[in-house]
């Protein structure tokens, strides 16, 4: 389970195009140990993620509420 392992995320994003939870993101930043610079660079990546993360949500909401409805 990826949920708090960044090299399993990562792995199973390779495997199965499966993008983890921006909550499952956030705790992993928390638990490495992070200088105050890389904090900060990985948090801007962190809030670009999450944007795009819900973006896409909506998207694929759209699309399975369109392919139930067929």
């Amino acid at each position: 389970m990826y949920h708090y392992d960044a090299n399993i995320a990562l792995e199973e994003l390779k495997e199965d195009a499966v993008l983890p939870n921006p909550v499952h993101v956030r705790d992993m930043m928390l638990r490495a140990k992070l200088s105050p610079d890389r904090s900060l660079e990985l948090n801007r990546l962190f809030v670009e993620y999450q944007r795009q993360f819900g973006e896409l949500l909506k998207v694929g909401k759209e699309l399975l509420s369109h392919l139930v409805s067929e």
